[in-house]
């Protein structure tokens, strides 16, 4: 009997629907002669499973469902979810209470890696460099002159804890701070502003299976939008991601090295991607993590694999292992 595999999407934030995408594809990636993968789509209201003949409640006492008159429960969860609850640790810790193996971070590296300043400030530890930053939080009082003397202009404005760059500003001016603030506050209760780096941004796929750490070909994102936006990553014709990114070889080598460092560094588990921006000198400012990296064809990680030669079900069903023997 085939193992059964629940891959989830959905979130409680702006990611959702981008999120339900990555599942779909993810479900139909997945070696169907190994597993029967169900797609799982969560919300604040319903956790619903999708079958060929309709919906289903999860059942939140043991994440399982009623189908054909049997109790359906899973060997595995596919984590696929952006945002808040599966990237941030706490469906993981869920998962983990109710003995099921899932494919991401654990609950303290899902915890960490969400949120982008304390992410900063763990792997400045291990000396990986990253841009200087402040945070903010909604009692904090708002210094400007303070943020642009610690940071420069231009900076990043950014909620702390989120992703496909909902709530981000890049402020050039100092009358654009504060609108930048609160646009950054609707998206979230804590706020990062970041130092303008100059440089190439790349991002690296990685993932660890039974043989080892695999780093995936470097892309280079190049962007007609001030920065990497929502409508940059999402719109045909505002973007070019060039796969493999055309570095000189001893940059190509380092970046990677790098990604696999900040990947141990961080305690990561399954598929993650690592952005950075590289500057004329060669130095690797770190930028931020994905655990959850998006996994439509046209993602960024999906079209990694591909250049590397590699069939992404075949990288999936061996993530799938892993967690299985693993957890």
């Amino acid at each position: 009997m085939k193992q059964k595999i629940a891959v989830v999407g959905g979130s409680f934030s702006s990611e959702s629907d981008i999120s339900k995408n990555s599942a779909i594809q993810v479900c139909g990636m997945i070696d169907k002669n190994e597993y029967d993968a169900y797609p799982v789509f969560i919300s604040h209201d319903e956790w619903m499973v999708q079958t060929p003949d309709g919906e289903f409640p999860i059942n939140k006492s043991d994440f399982s469902f009623e189908y054909k008159g049997e109790k359906i429960k899973f060997d595995c969860v596919y984590n696929s979810i952006h945002g808040t609850p599966g990237e941030d640790g706490k469906m993981p810790g869920y998962w983990e209470l109710m003995g099921i193996p899932y494919t991401s971070c654990g609950v303290f590296s899902g915890s960490l890696t969400f949120n982008k300043y304390a992410t900063k400030t763990f792997l400045k530890s291990f000396g990986v460099k990253t841009a200087d930053a402040v945070l903010l939080r909604p009692s904090d009082s708002i210094d400007v002159q303070g943020i642009i003397e610690k940071v420069g202009l231009p900076c990043f404005v950014k909620p702390n804890n989120g992703g496909s760059s909902f709530g981000v500003s890049k402020v050039k001016t100092e009358d654009a701070m504060i609108p930048a603030i609160q646009k950054a506050f609707e998206e979230d209760t804590e706020v990062i502003i970041e130092r303008f780096v100059k440089g190439i941004e790349v991002s690296v796929g990685v993932y660890e299976v039974e043989d080892g750490v695999h780093v995936l070909p470097i892309t280079e994102i190049q962007t007609k939008n001030e920065f990497f936006d929502y409508q940059a990553k999402y719109e045909a014709g505002f973007s070019q991601e060039i796969t493999p990114a055309e570095l000189p070889m001893h940059i190509t080598a380092a970046c990677k090295d790098m990604t696999a460092k900040i990947y141990k560094y961080l305690d990561c588990f399954g598929i993650c991607r690592v952005d950075f921006i590289i500057t004329q000198n060669g130095d690797m400012n770190f930028l931020e993590i994905n655990t959850n990296p998006g996994m439509s064809k046209a993602s960024i990680v999906p079209k990694q694999m591909r250049a590397e030669g590699l069939n992404e079900g075949d990288v999936f069903t061996a993530i799938i292992k892993r967690a299985l023997s693993k957890r």
